[in-house]
């Protein structure tokens, strides 16, 4: 009588769901003495055919044939410049992107990651930009970029929030700068762009800062504030001069 429920409800199945249930069911049948050996093997083989046949007949809902995903494959991005590439990313080594002394861990490139970084944390709090847009803008590969970020959340200068989506594409990953001497490196630039700005604006009688130098476009030499008439030189009389001979 079991031997014929089951049977009938191996035949009868349709997901790979019920068949993982028709086979804990056959062997506590088996265990209980409800099955002998033979018909036990016998259900065993059947239920394992039933079982390939159900996963053959599986098709990706959605997915052409001969691709295994739904996203399309990644392209190879090369820049169309190499020679604009190459003179950005050097600027932006050169510019200062982070302290010294964290700065030579780092090669040209990664320096130049960094810098794109830490201008979009400067401006946002947060770097939120994928990994082709921080390499385009650095002027660099993929590869390079993905390692430069790495090397520096290894360093403990910043930390990667990846954000993972399932059956989707995931969202670009949140780049965050806690390094503290890096933090007050940005904010200490920062002050000096504001400042500079804020000179500028007032008139083009004050003077305007330019990175770390005070500039006066009026100014050709002579100091401000000072008597531009020069002061006679102090010579003894005549009759002084001679009586001291």
């Amino acid at each position: 009588m079991f031997h014929t429920a089951m049977q009938a409800a191996i035949e009868g199945a349709r997901t790979l769901a019920q068949m993982d249930e028709l086979s804990r069911q056959l062997w506590q049948g088996h265990a209980s003495g409800a099955l002998v050996d033979q018909e036990a093997q016998i259900l065993a083989e059947r239920l394992h055919g039933r079982r390939s046949a159900i996963r053959e007949g599986i098709r990706p809902v959605g997915l052409p044939a001969g691709r295994a995903s739904l996203f399309p494959p990644r392209r190879s991005l090369r820049s169309p410049d190499r020679a604009a590439s190459l003179e950005r990313r050097r600027l932006l080594a050169c510019s200062g992107p982070l302290p010294p002394q964290l700065a030579a861990r780092f090669t040209e490139g990664q320096r130049a990651v960094l810098r794109i970084v830490g201008d979009e944390v400067s401006a946002k709090g947060v770097c939120g930009l994928c990994i082709d847009a921080i390499a385009a803008r650095a002027g660099v590969c993929r590869r390079l970029a993905q390692g430069a970020l790495r090397l520096a959340a290894g360093d403990g200068l910043l930390t990667i929030e990846e954000r993972r989506h399932q059956g989707r594409k995931n969202s670009p990953n949140l780049v965050r700068i806690i390094s503290r001497e890096w933090q007050a490196w940005i904010r200490r630039g920062g002050a000096q762009k504001r400042s500079g700005l804020a000179l500028a604006a007032e008139g083009s009688s004050q003077p305007t800062a330019l990175g770390c130098k005070a500039f006066r476009p009026t100014d050709k030499g002579i100091t401000l504030g000072t008597n531009l008439t020069p002061e006679p030189s102090k010579k003894l009389p005549e009759r002084q001069s001679l009586a001291h001979r």
